[in-house]
């Protein structure tokens, strides 16, 4: 699905490879049928103001986006297990996949990232692309608001996600929660998140899970709630022939 290796690309980090293949990005978004004529629009218009900007202020306005706090990561598990060990065993299970399906990652990136995440996909069938990128919404859905409440497009990157997936999000709670957050990505935040800590043994590597399902990236992840925030590895083969 060539749509989703336009959108890898595009919330990936800027270049000028990226820029100079605007036009190209814009005829397979246009000949897209994967999409509403709406969203194809968004998505042109995204493209286009986009590589209208000096390449060094594009790269410098993703930096301050997504690689300043933790709210933005683009890293899926990050927003599922934070600093918990389950997120160590997470990534090894999801590389496994990767290689038992062929997909040779030739990048430094972790294998959660989800411009990699995406560029796996692209390969795979309707039905199987439909339900990894479901069983991912609650986390889209997530990362759109927080870059709604921030006033930056970049959220209908992910709202175009959320539309191949076909699942419908119910959005008013997570707007809710995202409305009440205290932005990480303040000088304040970052300086407190670096000053040294207590270290205790006798404390465990967990943390609280609101009840909305939605983790706060600042905090660990109760492996026993786990399951609010599933992820499931769905079987290759088994979605494939679904496909046929």
């Amino acid at each position: 699905m060539l749509i989703l290796k336009v959108v890898s690309r595009l919330l990936d980090y800027p270049t000028e490879a990226l820029f100079g293949a605007a036009d190209e990005m814009i005829s397979v978004v246009e000949q897209s049928d994967e999409l509403s004529a709406q969203s194809r629009a968004a998505l042109v218009e995204f493209i286009r103001q986009l590589t209208a900007r000096e390449l060094y202020d594009a790269q410098e306005s993703y930096d301050l986006l997504f690689d300043r706090g933790r709210a933005l990561s683009l890293l899926l598990f990050e927003h599922v297990h934070g600093e918990s060990r389950d997120r160590g065993q997470a990534m090894v299970d999801l590389m496994n996949v990767y290689k038992s399906n062929g997909f040779e990652v030739d990048s430094s990136q972790l294998p959660d990232y989800i411009p990699l995440y995406l560029e796996y996909l692209s390969e795979k069938l309707p039905v199987y692309i439909q339900e990894w990128l479901g069983d991912i919404c609650h986390i889209l859905t997530m990362l759109s608001e927080r870059l709604i409440e921030r006033k930056c497009h970049y959220n209908v990157l992910l709202d175009l996600l959320i539309e191949v997936s076909g699942v419908e999000v119910d959005r008013a709670e997570i707007v809710d929660t995202v409305s009440k957050e205290v932005r990480d990505d303040t000088v304040e935040a970052i300086d407190k998140e670096w000053e040294d800590k207590e270290i205790r043994f006798d404390d465990p590597m967990v943390g609280d899970c609101p009840k909305s399902g939605i983790h706060h990236s600042q905090k660990s992840l109760d492996p026993n709630t786990v399951n609010q925030v599933p992820i499931r590895w769905h079987d290759a083969d088994a979605a494939q022939v679904a496909g046929l």
